[in-house]
């Protein structure tokens, strides 16, 4: 009874979806396609899949046309989809998952966590035999070309029990590079920063010589951030990098050092360098006084403010997607000269490129080979080109008839980056595209991934060693993932709020011993050395 009122009320919130967004289409089109009444698919295979979406301002229409529905009719099936938002998901996951009235599939990494997975492997389904040139030829060919897609997705037992994807055209700098306001450096007359020292120097005289031109020389901030668990993250990945700080985005602070060993970074010699760098900035009233206090909805006001940023430097994926319709203030900057001579700049490709956790078929499922068989085709060129843009029949690409195809601008006025989350997938589900296939799309240099694209020639130079990649997303067994959770919680919050404490406070080079033994005594050299374990585990499975 609770599966059966459960897809009846997310009926209703996919038509209310489905209703607000008629127009929402790339092409503006009114929606053709819809789903058919049950009536007369009796003999066709239902499945369910459940799903998460970022947001509920971004229609889920797409999921009943276009690709979607043409792979479907394609393979004989039907599937219900079971749409929840992020922001209520937590709980509801709890519930699901502790109830056992699971649905056929769950389509997404956003869906479920390594822990969900392992805390529940009893539930899903392994698909390591499925995986063969009969079932899924796609992916079969896909693991031979691309080893690492295979590494992604193979727990620590040799099983595989989720589908991985690769996204397409990504950049080389794959992460957030800083962004400097280059009409502050108009105004005082100053070159852009080559150096950490460079940018030093700069930060403070934004500070100090009315960089804003507006009368008051006291109202602008160099650099700021908002209270967050991932902030010493992203700083270390950021600000701190000229320090060689890269860490993963997995929030588990472990990086690869010069010799591409890993180290847990907060213990590393130069990071004990850069926060004393970091207090100096504070010293000097660079940060932003509200650095570790302001929410992110603060932040953004600063750095999106009428009339101009009230800030000097933000890093981004894009400065339109952080610094919004003060965009055009900024420029990015070159991977600057750190302390060591070395330029430092994010590669995260092997967190926000490849996942695994995209297709995961719950042991309700009773025809799986079909639904794999569907899975399969996500992994062709064309495919995977409208399941992250979408779709050709739904008018956001267009097939020029000589093996090219032009991704359209949206005609609502909104950003690409929108269109493609509201018409396709996007960043969640299995895909791959073939590298050779990346030049047959033409992508709109004036947005989203254009504009990512075009700067990537800046710093893509210098993505060429381990200092600049990230360590990796590993594989760890379910007594590892437990002694994680265990450990890193309360090592974790001790070094940020060490952090915080020695940037406003100073004092790391007096308390660095005693920080040192407590994170010993905590059990980081556990925690390090399963880090290390399942390191090997992930290059073993790469050859």
């Amino acid at each position: 009874m609770r599966k059966k009122n459960f897809r009846k009320g997310m009926s209703l919130v996919l038509v209310a979806s489905m209703s607000a967004a008629m127009l929402a289409g790339c092409g503006g089109q009114e929606e053709e396609g819809k789903k058919e009444a049950q009536g007369g698919k009796n003999d066709v295979p239902t499945y369910t899949i459940a799903t998460v979406r970022w947001t509920d301002a971004w229609p889920t229409d797409f999921l009943e046309s276009g690709v979607m529905k043409e792979l479907e009719e394609k393979h004989g099936i039907n599937i219900e989809w079971q749409i929840y938002y992020n922001s209520d998901w937590s709980e509801q996951k709890s519930l699901l998952l502790a109830s056992g009235d699971l649905p056929d599939a769950f389509l997404g990494s956003i869906s479920l966590n390594a822990t969900d997975v392992a805390q529940n492997k009893s539930s899903f389904l392994e698909l390591t035999d499925y995986i063969n040139e009969e079932t899924m030829p796609n992916l079969v060919s896909v693991f031979e070309k691309d080893p690492e897609m295979k590494a992604v997705a193979t727990d620590r037992d040799g099983k595989i029990y989720s589908l991985p994807k690769k996204l397409p055209l990504r950049p080389k700098v794959c992460g957030n590079p800083l962004y400097i306001n280059k009409e502050w450096l108009d105004n005082l007359g100053l070159d852009v920063p080559k150096t950490y020292k460079e940018l030093e120097t700069v930060l403070e005289k934004f500070i100090t010589e009315d960089a804003d031109k507006d009368g008051d020389p006291n109202n602008e901030i160099g650099f700021s951030n908002s209270a967050s668990t991932a902030l010493l993250s992203g700083d270390l990945r950021t600000i701190l990098a000229p320090f060689g700080t890269m860490v993963s985005r997995d929030n588990n602070y472990m990086g690869l050092n010069g010799e591409g060993k890993p180290v847990f970074m907060p213990m590393e010699e130069n990071y004990k360098e850069a926060v004393k760098w970091m207090h100096g900035l504070w010293e000097k009233g660079i940060l932003d006084p509200e650095y570790f206090t302001q929410d992110s909805s603060m932040f953004t006001s600063k750095k999106q403010a009428d009339g101009g940023s009230k800030v000097g430097l933000i890093h981004a994926w894009t400065a339109d997607a952080e610094a919004g319709v003060n965009a055009s203030q900024f420029v990015p900057l070159e991977a600057l000269e750190g302390y060591d001579g070395n330029h430092y700049i994010e590669n995260a490709s092997n967190f926000l490129d490849i996942s695994d956790r995209e297709l995961l078929i719950t042991k309700e499922c009773k025809e799986p080979e079909k639904l794999l068989q569907w899975a399969d085709d996500f992994y062709d060129d064309l495919t995977s080109m409208q399941t992250f843009y979408g779709s050709i029949s739904d008018g956001c690409i267009t097939d020029n008839g000589d093996g090219t195809y032009d991704v359209n601008e949206p005609k609502d006025g909104s950003s690409l980056d929108t269109s493609a989350w509201s018409n396709s997938l996007r960043d969640f589900g299995p895909k791959y595209m073939n590298p050779e296939f990346y030049d047959k799309i033409h992508i709109p240099e004036n947005q989203g991934d254009g504009i990512k694209l075009k700067e990537d020639e800046l710093n893509a130079k210098y993505v060429t060693t381990d200092k600049n990649v990230g360590f990796p997303m590993v594989q760890y067994t379910d007594d590892e993932l437990a002694q994680l959770t265990t450990l890193g919680t309360d090592i974790y919050k001790y070094c940020e709020a060490q952090y915080a404490h020695w940037v406003v406070d100073g004092g790391i080079e007096e308390e660095w011993d005693s920080y040192l033994k407590q994170l010993k005594d905590m059990g980081v050299e556990e925690l390090v050395k399963i880090q290390e374990t399942a390191y090997e585990a992930y290059q073993e499975n790469m050859k």
